[in-house]
């Protein structure tokens, strides 16, 4: 059994998903909920998630996922809301305001190529700027691709593939030992990496000295 605002809140945090599917911040939940504390929206959300009804997402900054719903034939929501669906859906989308935890891996070249660094440390990522599929970042070293707004000390966020496109900028691994960020090309029977700066010419290579290791999702500055 729940109590009625324990009751309250898993309906505020359900409709808000369905409708958004953004998690509602715990300042939104105390409102919604005429509570007097951020404390008591803690106190709430912690008997829901011993009791079964939620989980917070690991990585994921104020994240909730609803594992089930109570009876609500005697709900009384806190914000009018459409009605619920009968069941909640298999996956509930990932909320605009998550903060993801991805690897990163050194510095990559943005002008000649430089060595692929592997290291350990992990970067604070908004979910929305990533798509799908496994993710990564690297701190961007150079300046050839800066008419592509791509600057020195940037954060490239790059989606794992090893296929790209023509006119994709991707992280290219040249003769397995330095990778480079370029737009990749096919020239005939080779390919050419474009930097996005005048001052720099194409790097051009043939096919099998050329391994793809993602292409760019997205970028992240820091001021």
């Amino acid at each position: 059994m729940l109590t009625r605002k324990q009751h309250e809140l898993i309906c505020f945090i359900s409709d808000r998903l369905a409708e958004t599917g953004v998690s509602p911040s715990f300042e939104e939940m105390k409102e919604a909920l005429d509570l007097k504390s951020k404390s008591g929206v803690h106190r709430l959300i912690s008997a829901l998630e011993e009791r079964g009804f939620i989980r917070r997402l690991p990585n994921r900054a104020r994240a909730l996922e609803i594992l089930k719903l109570p009876e609500r034939a005697d709900a009384k929501p806190a914000v009018k809301a459409p009605p619920a669906t009968p069941s909640i859906p298999a996956q509930i989308p990932i909320a605009a305001n998550d903060v993801l935890e991805i690897p990163l891996h050194g510095r990559i070249a943005a002008g000649m190529p430089i060595e692929a660094l592997e290291g350990q440390n992990m970067l604070s990522v908004p979910a929305a700027l990533l798509g799908s599929g496994e993710h990564y970042a690297l701190e961007v070293s150079g300046d050839s691709m800066v008419e592509a707004g791509i600057l020195d000390g940037d954060y490239a966020l790059i989606r794992r593939t090893d296929v790209a496109r023509d006119g994709e900028i991707v992280v290219a691994l040249v003769e397995e030992s330095e990778a480079t960020l370029k737009y990749f090309r096919r020239e005939g029977a080779m390919v050419r990496l474009d930097p996005a700066n005048r001052a720099y010419d194409p790097q051009r290579y043939s096919p099998d000295q050329i391994r793809i290791q993602g292409r760019l999702a997205g970028l992240l500055r820091r001021y």
